[in-house]
């Protein structure tokens, strides 16, 4: 990902615009692109915002934050429902579609993870290490 360009070069550009230059001309005059022209100027003229904003991180998740309690109330209803279950029941109740990503970071986000207990672990060990059954590796020896 790049960076911003600098606040020196906007204020160039929208101080440009504002004495006369087109947006276009500023953009050629400046060597930055016509489309960047545009929103600064856009943006100094709606917010008086000159500076560019944070790049990168995740913007999307807040709009899981309304359902926050949702999400939560139904986990303590059921400890162990799945992270497609949760993306189900957003999109029902909120009428908001999430990844199951999203639902991950919020939980995470939350602290409301949990580790697998031992009522959820196979019935016995994996036999990774012992010989299969039938097989009597001690009943040749060389020599007999």
């Amino acid at each position: 990902m790049g960076r911003a360009l600098s606040n020196d070069l906007r204020d160039r550009v929208i101080r440009a615009v504002e004495g006369g230059l087109s947006r276009n001309a500023a953009a050629a005059r400046f060597g930055v692109s016509i489309a960047s022209a545009i929103r600064w100027v856009d943006a100094w003229r709606r917010t008086g915002r000159r500076e560019a904003l944070r790049m990168g991180g995740d913007r999307r998740s807040r709009r899981l934050e309304a359902a926050g309690a949702t999400i939560v109330s139904a986990l303590k209803a059921k400890a162990d429902l799945t992270l497609g279950e949760l993306v189900g029941l957003v999109a029902r109740r909120h009428g908001i579609a999430v990844a199951k990503s999203t639902i991950w970071r919020f939980l995470d986000r939350h602290a409301l993870t949990f580790k697998k207990n031992g009522a959820r672990r196979r019935a016995r060990a994996a036999r990774r290490g012992r010989a299969p059954g039938g097989v009597d590796r001690g009943s040749r020896r060389s020599g007999a």
